[in-house]
């Protein structure tokens, strides 16, 4: 007779093992990730270990705690695999479970400070007075991650892309796009590109830039969109203020690439006045736009998700 374990029961381990794994990896600290997970450290160390005996490589460095170059390719695999079983966990969830009356929302700094938030909301009250509605704010892979978790029931997120195409989103999630606009780059007013009626974003690779990972595009993107290097960060700006942002450019601490709609009236590129201290010149080439997507699982139907959704989808 043989015996044999479960299927369920052998992902179940090995998810956990890779759950920990991710866990000492990102905080760096075995006693760290036990006090997180809720297990021992010696616990932790043996888990760690079963896993490196499982793929027969090391994994982590132990002083410091750091991951090898075999960890670092494991991370790559393991996080995303976590998410999906998340995501999964929390897409059964919501079909099984009655619709809550409250509402939870995440936006990116950028996507939340759109009128359409807002005004669907507004227009979502009207229909529902007594519905506890709570908005979070997070970068877009905080708010990917947490709507898959099931911790938000919808998104908002935000991100540069070819005029008409897509996000690059998590596959676990359904994506719709909410708006597309024009985006700008801000710089100073005496900058020797200030003049321009628009720019090429290849003209602006050796400038100094604000890496602003909270609100503006990675630089990285921008430098992928371009098909060229440089776009090298002179300023980090780690808040998620986007007038504090523009006024960091406008003072000359770098380069900024922000969507029209983000800027002050006064200075937006179709009425830009040069009293107002911040210039905004539209990028032509490439064909770039800033776009808005709407993100979330499975939806009740009448849920307050879903009446936000149906008001947040575009009409036409």
């Amino acid at each position: 007779m043989v015996s044999c374990t479960s299927i369920s029961d052998a992902y179940r381990v090995e998810a956990q093992l890779l759950r920990t794994f991710v866990a000492v990896a990102r905080l760096g600290s075995f006693s760290a990730a036990a006090v997180e997970l809720g297990y021992t450290q010696a616990a932790i160390s043996q888990q760690i270990a079963a896993l490196e005996s499982d793929l027969k490589v090391p994994l982590l460095n132990r002083r410091p705690v750091t991951p090898t170059e075999a960890g670092r390719r494991l991370l790559e695999h393991a996080e995303p695999i976590l998410l999906r079983l998340d995501a999964a966990r929390a897409d059964v969830r919501r079909m099984t479970l009655p619709p809550s009356a409250a509402l939870v929302v995440g936006a990116t700094p950028l996507a939340g400070g759109t009128p359409s938030l807002p005004l669907a909301l507004a227009a979502l009250r009207q229909r529902m007075p007594r519905l506890e509605v709570t908005v979070s704010a997070g970068t877009r892979a905080e708010v990917l991650a947490a709507v898959a978790r099931g911790d938000l029931d919808l998104g908002l997120t935000d991100g540069l892309a070819a005029r008409g195409d897509p996000l690059p989103e998590f596959a676990a999630l359904t994506a719709v796009g909410v708006s597309q606009v024009g985006v700008a780059v801000v710089l100073p007013p005496d900058h020797p590109l200030a003049g321009r009626a628009s720019l090429r974003l290849t003209d602006l690779a050796d400038a100094r830039w604000i890496e602003a990972p909270a609100v503006a595009a990675p630089l990285s993107e921008i430098r992928r969109l371009a098909g060229v290097e440089g776009f090298r960060p002179a300023l980090r700006y780690d808040g998620s203020d986007t007038l504090s942002l523009i006024r960091l450019a406008a003072a000359g601490h770098g380069l900024v690439l922000l969507p029209e709609t983000a800027l002050p009236e006064s200075s937006r590129p179709e009425t830009a006045r040069p009293a107002t201290g911040i210039t905004a010149v539209p990028v032509t080439t490439p064909r770039v736009v800033h776009r808005v997507e709407l993100v979330h699982g499975t939806l009740h139907e009448r849920s307050p998700a879903a009446e936000l959704a149906a008001l947040l989808a575009p009409r036409g």
